[in-house]
């Protein structure tokens, strides 16, 4: 129903927009603005700035550590290396992010291995990996 204003004019009374309109990613329902994307990119993992040294000092503390040690700073070396070329953080951050889920999973490992099961037919992770951490 019009509204009268000042003048004597009558003008249309604005109705909000259905919410399905607001939802189809036009922002927030504005018809200048222009189309939002339906769905949030997915944030790049960025560990903390003290996570590789400390991630070095639970390497070195761990009972694999004459593995697990030499295998990291290897990691580390080569992303560093990549990062220098691209210009990136990401492999340094893969590399922190891979080390800290195998270092999580090394418990669970053990438990598996000292559970006695017959690992006689298993594969080699590595072999399946194809060398990569």
């Amino acid at each position: 129903m019009p509204e009268p204003t000042t003048h004597g004019q009558s003008q249309p009374r604005l109705l909000p927009r259905p919410l399905a309109w607001r939802q189809a990613g036009t922002g927030c329902g504005h018809p200048s603005e222009p189309p939002q994307p339906d769905h949030t990119p997915a944030t790049p993992y960025a560990p903390a700035p003290g996570a590789p040294a400390e991630l070095l000092a639970r390497l070195r503390a761990d009972r694999r550590a004459g593995q697990w040690v030499p295998a990291f700073e290897r990691d580390w070396a080569k992303a560093l290396d990549d990062a220098r070329h691209t210009f990136s953080l990401t492999p340094l951050h893969e590399v922190v992010r891979t080390w800290q889920l195998r270092v999580a999973a090394a418990p669970d490992a053990d438990a598996y291995l000292d559970s006695g099961r017959d690992e006689s037919g298993s594969v080699d992770l590595d072999d399946v990996l194809d060398g990569r951490p």
